[in-house]
């Protein structure tokens, strides 16, 4: 019998380190963003391209429906990719089209999200964990100091 792997620790985020994983982040959800347009994309044209349902397809057809279903699901796996690559680095995706993630943190012993959307320059807002982008706050110089905000893994 196999001994279980213990749970993977959870990463927490100073404002610094998640304004340091930037870089990566907005490469990744770049390429998140501009993949999740052309799955949409690519979609739409799978709904035209699909016959009703008795309807005889021409091999034509077919083999273009054939094609176009086969890229949709490459790029179904390459999107799972890069949704993987951002939880690796302990970031979470919350908006596909917007390229909105948050980065876990402690803030007074709670854990809230240090929230940055793609085309912000840095990482300058938070919210709780339950208020969502809507609630979102901009970090103040006392939030950012390091009596505040942890930097820890701990288990789930």
């Amino acid at each position: 019998m196999k001994a279980k792997k213990p749970a993977p620790k959870k990463k927490y985020f100073t404002v610094a380190e998640a304004n340091a994983a930037l870089p990566l982040a907005r490469a990744i959800i770049k390429d998140i963003t501009t993949l999740a347009r052309d799955l949409r994309d690519r979609h739409d044209r799978l709904s035209r391209l699909k016959p009703a349902e008795r309807a005889a397809v021409g091999s034509a057809h077919q083999e273009e429906l054939d094609q176009v279903t086969a890229e949709f699901e490459r790029d179904q796996d390459r999107m799972r990719e890069y949704i993987k690559e951002l939880t690796d680095l302990g970031i979470e995706l919350k908006d596909f089209d917007t390229g909105l993630v948050d980065f876990p943190c402690v803030m007074d012993g709670r854990e809230v999200y240090l929230c940055w959307r793609q085309g912000e320059a840095e990482v300058a807002h938070w919210h709780e964990t339950d208020a969502g982008f809507a609630g979102r706050r901009r970090i103040t110089p006392d939030f950012a100091g390091p009596q505040r905000v942890g930097s820890q893994s701990v288990n789930n």
